[in-house]
């Protein structure tokens, strides 16, 4: 059976970036298997946040080579995820994880895929997950409607997708950086 239920959203404004990600891991359709799992992390000197989408031990295996990757660049997250997109779609076994990534810090937010994606969103929010679609459609009604900074946007958005999805909860790991 296939373990499930994660929405991951990044929301980056004038004043930094926010990560939100829920607990819910979902076994199958219909049996949910943990609250509060902790998809969203800090990670290179606590300066880039990194949330999962997909397989835990495949997503922690990713967590790993992208902070060897900003080590390797000085931190640089576009080259850092750059070169991590193409070990990741070149390599024998790293082209097995199933898993996407977003990652940000005060300059940037990407996806990145296996495929070799490394996808900067034109607007500055990124989802992923089963309950990416609603998510980030709540983060760009509030963004364009609202005066919310981007930790709001991610709570509330976050918030509208739980309600929709069900592979998503109320239950938030929320990271933000400061610009």
């Amino acid at each position: 059976m296939e373990l499930r239920g994660t929405t991951i959203l990044a929301v980056k404004d004038a004043n930094g970036v926010a990560m939100a990600g829920d607990g819910q891991v979902t076994l199958g359709q219909s049996i949910v298997m943990k609250h509060q799992a902790r998809k969203v992390r800090r990670i290179y000197r606590e300066k880039v946040i990194a949330g999962f989408a997909g397989a835990t031990a495949d997503a922690f295996t990713l967590f790993e080579r992208c902070e060897a990757k900003l080590e390797e660049f000085g931190g640089n997250l576009l080259r850092a995820s750059v070169e991590m997109a193409k070990d990741w779609r070149s390599d024998k076994y790293l082209r097995k994880l199933e898993a996407m990534l977003i990652v940000a810090d005060a300059e940037y937010v990407f996806i990145i895929s296996g495929n070799g994606d490394v996808i900067e969103p034109d607007d500055d929010i990124a989802a992923i997950g089963s309950g990416g679609a609603y998510a980030l459609a709540a983060a760009r009604g509030l963004k364009r409607h609202s005066d919310m900074g981007a930790e709001d946007i991610c709570r509330n958005a976050m918030a509208i997708a739980s309600e929709i999805c069900v592979f998503t909860n109320d239950n938030l790991t929320v990271e933000t950086i400061t610009g």
